[in-house]
């Protein structure tokens, strides 16, 4: 899974809950040994077709006595290869006898971290709408939402230029450029206020796409500039018309629609 190896801590409850929900009472729960947790995720292969997930846990039959499942001395005398085969056959047989137990066991944990999770979002609504006054249940706007949900480190983050670009780039999913200038309103050089400009660069899109994102983001400017600037500086969030220069082996060509 690409969101596990990018997010290395992530548990498998946490993972599963957060993708697919819908699932919770149907994973089949394969535990393949903490062997594999010195260089590999939780979670190590995923099908939500079949409901299945690998994980690298012990199951409850590797926290058996070793000697219950293959006495001591086993493999001395005879045919060597033949008794190892056989304990692995037996090993087989074993795994697949505890599956329902495992994943009894993950599914318990699932839910579990599903009644954390709840619990932990009813805390932040409450926050929200209590200390800041902000009700996410009845907020329209998706980038609003997304950037109400860090109000309560708000003290820590407030005017961080870079923070705040970085944290666009993850919302919009796209490069932002970051622009910082002066502003005045009047002829009065004494009057210069701080402009902060930041610009979505976003490739390819039509007209009434751009339009409806301008008008998508104008709450959010107004948003950013009320929790997340100071108030003598000036905010300003543009869409930009991202175009990939046209170019043949790396070198600039001119068309009928180079910009120069």
């Amino acid at each position: 899974m690409n969101i596990s190896q990018q997010i290395p801590e992530i548990s498998a409850e946490m993972l599963l809950n957060l993708l697919y929900p819908e699932l919770e009472d149907k994973w089949i729960a394969h535990h393949d040994g903490t062997f594999y947790r010195n260089y590999s995720r939780d979670v190590l292969s995923l099908s939500p077709e079949e409901a299945e997930v690998s994980l690298s846990r012990d199951s409850i039959l590797g926290l058996l006595p070793r000697n219950l499942l293959s006495p001591e001395g086993e493999l001395k005398g005879g045919d060597m290869e033949e008794k190892h085969d056989e304990i692995t056959y037996r090993l087989k047989l074993l795994s697949e006898a505890f599956l329902p137990f495992d994943t009894f066991s993950f599914r318990r944990r699932l839910k579990a971290e599903r009644n954390v999770s709840d619990v932990v979002n009813d805390k932040l609504d409450y926050l929200l709408k209590t200390y800041y006054g902000i009700d996410l249940s009845a907020e329209q706007n998706p980038y609003v939402r997304s950037f109400a949900l860090l109000l309560p480190g708000i003290r820590r983050w407030r005017g961080d230029f870079d923070l705040i670009r970085s944290l666009l780039i993850a919302v919009f999913r796209c490069d932002v450029r970051l622009v910082e200038g002066r502003y005045s309103q009047t002829e009065s050089t004494r009057a210069w206020i701080p402009v902060v400009r930041y610009e979505l660069l976003i490739p390819d899109l039509s007209p009434e796409e751009f339009r409806t994102l301008q008008a998508d983001i104008l709450p959010l400017r107004d948003f950013l500039a009320e929790w997340y600037f100071p108030a003598d500086v000036r905010l300003e969030l543009l869409v930009k018309h991202h175009k990939a220069d046209a170019g043949l082996n790396g070198e600039l060509i001119l068309d009928y629609n180079t910009e120069l």
